[in-house]
């Protein structure tokens, strides 16, 4: 956090020292687990975030607003809203927060991941992203959309808590609400066989909605500890 370098209050200044910017020369920095800054001027590549999401910026930074088409509209895989997008760019930094949520920035190197829709918050332009459903009974909406993620960029994952990455075995099942994000190449398998909640979605049977992932050895998981 950047304080007042005038006024005679070098008490006050020390007190905030802790929580002043922190500025790396990196495109993407968090700046707490919390607040996450991105530098449009490093890459020179726009930036797609949530609407609602800029806390502040700085420089000159032009916004405009996706809301409609397949680049543009997101479906929530929990609660059927439309996921709105804005595109930053121009030369400043943009700082990027959702509800304290905690945010994770993922650099990719050419290679693929899939984020729950729910818990993306921001990614470089320069990746290819597309939507993915992911089609069950007793999933409210009757789907589970997915934004797979590839090539070289960074995107910024949110969640409830601190998360937890784990490999892929045979018997690994997640709650569909838990799920943050997993390896592009692992499989995906909707399955009500193991109650991992006690609650259930209205009008439900009181079977939950559950994933079982498979994959080849080296797939992963992302859960956060969070279920509604």
């Amino acid at each position: 956090m950047g304080v007042p370098q005038g006024g005679g209050a070098p008490g006050l200044q020390a007190a905030l020292a802790q929580y002043r910017e922190a500025p790396t020369g990196q495109r993407w920095t968090p700046q707490n687990p919390r607040l996450m800054r991105v530098d449009l001027g490093v890459g020179g590549q726009p930036v797609l975030a949530r609407q609602g999401t800029m806390v502040l910026y700085q420089g000159k930074v032009d916004f405009s607003y996706k809301g409609a088409g397949f680049r543009g509209r997101i479906v929530g895989n929990a609660t059927g809203q439309e996921m709105q997008l804005m595109r930053c760019t121009g030369q400043g930094q943009v700082f990027l927060a959702e509800n304290a949520a905690e945010l994770h920035p993922i650099e990719l190197q050419g290679d693929a991941i899939c984020v729950s829709a729910e818990n993306v918050l921001a990614f470089d332009e320069s990746l290819h992203h597309e939507v993915r459903r992911i089609e069950g009974h007793g999933i409210p909406g009757g789907a589970l959309f997915t934004m797979q993620f590839q090539g070289t960029g960074t995107v910024v994952v949110k969640t409830e808590g601190t998360p937890v990455v784990l490999p892929v075995t045979p018997t690994t099942f997640a709650d569909s609400n838990a799920i943050v994000a997993w390896s592009a190449g692992a499989q995906v398998i909707i399955s009500s066989q193991v109650r991992l909640r006690r609650s259930a979605y209205p009008g439900h049977s009181g079977e939950t909605v559950n994933l079982q992932f498979r994959g080849a050895p080296g797939n992963f998981i992302v859960v956060q500890p969070y279920e509604v």
